[in-house]
């Protein structure tokens, strides 16, 4: 960190954290920053636009001259808008990588893992993230080891995540996560992360998300059915949202289709609606077979 002065780019960073993308929007004209602050700042800003599906906003903004991380963000936003601008994106993004001028800038390493996550490529993933450098580093590091089902990995990341900051959001964040991933009686220390977030700041769709997929794993599907209600009520087109409440609805015995049809219209790509749509193949089989 430079300097030992407070750092101008706190709120908006943790408003991006925790999901509170429009409060990171409209409280991003933080005045007085250096060149490289105001550089974050955009990216923050962009990706939160990202996040709120406003991806051609972005694309159309962010123009040749700018730096190289809001090229990069810009990728993102090309890669997620449309799946036919997949391969494009990530053309430009891997001759973004291999230009030894800018390949190491630490936002570009980010989007890239962010990019081959998407992809499911996660050992190319973790080719642009593993070396770390930046809390966000760190933490998708932690996200991409425990979709390979490498939690020992994880926690080693995480543990370097807790000699920089243990109190960072970030690193809360990595350790709820990590802890749903091992599961037992882990998952009440990851619900006590969540339900620590909710009294500190807005309540965001994705802490409502994070404590209720707590809730799921200790079988109180009636709370969780709570929380996951209200975090629609925030944002309707939510995947994440959606796809709990699929889970969730079929564990209490309630009708999901509505959910699960909402989900593959914002979010054809979802795994779940992929598996429903494997189990209907196999269901219109079995059914012939029958016939």
């Amino acid at each position: 960190m430079a300097g030992s002065g407070p750092d101008p780019l706190f709120g908006l960073r943790n408003n991006f954290y925790i999901g509170a993308y429009q409060a990171a929007i409209n409280n991003s004209d933080v005045p007085n920053l250096s060149q490289d602050d105001a550089v974050e700042r955009d990216t923050l800003v962009y990706r939160s636009y990202i996040a709120l599906g406003s991806h051609q906003l972005v694309i159309s903004e962010i123009d040749a001259s700018a730096a190289t991380p809001l090229q990069a963000v810009k990728l993102l936003a090309l890669y997620l808008s449309n799946p036919d601008n997949k391969e494009t994106a990530i053309a430009s993004l891997r001759e973004l990588l291999g230009d030894p001028a800018i390949g190491s800038n630490p936002i570009l390493r980010l989007i890239a893992g962010i990019v081959f996550m998407h992809e499911q490529d996660y050992n190319e993933a973790l080719k642009h993230t593993n070396a770390g450098g930046t809390m966000e580093l760190h933490a998708l590091n932690v996200q991409i080891l425990i979709k390979m089902h490498r939690s020992d990995y994880a926690e080693k990341q995480l543990r370097i995540m807790q000699q920089v900051d243990e109190d960072h959001t970030l690193t809360q964040l990595a350790m709820a996560w990590l802890n749903l991933a091992v599961g037992g009686s882990k998952i009440q220390e990851a619900y006590l992360i969540f339900q620590d977030f909710s009294e500190k700041y807005q309540m965001t769709s994705l802490i409502l998300n994070g404590k209720a997929v707590c809730c799921m794993h200790m079988g109180n599907f009636d709370e969780a059915e709570t929380l996951l209600l209200e975090a629609l009520n925030k944002d309707a087109k939510d995947p994440e949202t959606l796809a709990n409440l699929v889970v969730c609805s079929l564990h209490l015995g309630k009708p999901s289709a509505r959910y699960l049809n909402q989900l593959k219209l914002s979010n054809p790509d979802h795994i779940l609606v992929k598996r429903a749509a494997s189990a209907e193949e196999s269901f219109d089989r079995a059914v012939q077979t029958v016939a």
